[in-house]
């Protein structure tokens, strides 16, 4: 239960990072685009007018509110005269208006506007990352090495034969009641008790080559889906990019690069996405293939130290030695 609490622990915390890691690029790339600058002037809002102020030539000229609007909006009409020469760094601002109303605002967007930015091709990309928390998660559960190799089982049984505690019926019942992998190999082994070692290690070599292509379940779909998302986002992109070229070519924007830059930031969306798939897929699957070949040689090993004593040639050694102490005995 310990074990099984741990491993649960690790892995809320391993899909905790993964989507923090997903938050924090997704909204590094939404600031981003946010921050870009807009090139179309400011309208005059009504009420104001675009008549010539007393400003220096070479400067455009300024809105200005007109006579009846600043008569009748009491914050308009404390606003100075234009031309006067106010001081603002004592931090005061005119009456009617808060410090928070003269702070500039930016626009911030969430993880799902930014879904929906990057197009339909983050629907795929997705399906893959809910894919690989679901194979990861089964995969961290099924090669646990108390499932697979018990250590205290094994040993139990290798003492118990050892020292003739238990017969073969009762071992083969208890390696039926465990079901493990390798209580399944040491299944296989003890239904030729007595039977040469070279017999008793082929069926040891066959079950074992089944239980290892059982231990290797599900670890394809995790190879694929570290090779494929990077693609997907990538189509995504190359279609994206296409897509804005198109928009530039048919709304006559030459000379403003800002809409390029726009569009080429919204197609890269699928690419960040993909790459923050596949990157913690391939962490996993090379993290899950070192458990198997650590399970599999553990299993090969136990699956030996059995060989060695219920083989004929095991019994025989065994007889031997246990003939010599009850001589010594006497």
């Amino acid at each position: 239960m310990t074990s099984s609490l741990g491993l649960a622990a690790k892995l809320f915390t391993i899909t905790l990072g993964w989507v923090s890691l997903l938050l924090c690029a997704w909204t590094q790339t939404a600031s981003a685009q946010n921050g870009r600058w807009n090139p179309n002037p400011p309208t005059t809002a009504p009420g104001f007018s675009n008549q010539p102020s007393n400003q220096p030539s070479g400067f455009p000229p300024t809105a200005r509110p007109t006579q009846s609007v600043a008569n009748n909006d009491p914050r308009i009409a404390s606003l100075p005269a234009p031309g006067s020469n106010v001081n603002y760094s004592s931090g005061s601002v005119p009456n009617g208006l808060s410090e928070e109303s003269t702070k500039p605002k930016i626009a911030t967007r969430n993880l799902l506007q930014v879904f929906y930015d990057g197009g339909w091709m983050m629907y795929p990309i997705a399906l893959c990352s809910f894919g690989l928390t679901v194979f990861a998660f089964e995969r961290s559960i099924a090669l646990r090495r108390s499932r697979v190799v018990s250590r205290p089982f094994v040993n139990r049984i290798i003492e118990q034969l050892q020292q003739q505690l238990i017969d073969k019926d009762e071992a083969i019942e208890l390696c039926e009641k465990s079901g493990s992998p390798m209580a399944k190999i040491m299944l296989s082994a003890l239904r030729r008790h007595g039977r040469p070692a070279v017999e008793v290690e082929q069926a040891v070599l066959d079950c074992g080559e089944r239980e290892s292509n059982f231990l290797r379940r599900n670890m394809r779909a995790i190879l694929a889906i570290s090779n494929v998302t990077p693609l997907l986002g990538l189509l995504g992109t190359v279609l994206g990019m296409i897509q804005s070229f198109n928009d530039i070519s048919n709304s006559q924007a030459m000379g403003r690069p800002e809409l390029l830059a726009g569009g080429i930031g919204q197609a890269l969306l699928t690419t960040a996405a993909g790459l923050l798939v596949a990157i913690p897929a391939y962490v996993a699957y090379i993290f899950f293939v070192g458990r198997i070949d650590s399970l599999i040689i553990e299993m090969d090993t136990q699956a030996q130290r059995l060989v060695d004593i219920i083989s004929a040639e095991g019994l025989q050694e065994n007889e031997g030695t246990r003939t010599r102490r009850t001589r010594k005995a006497a």
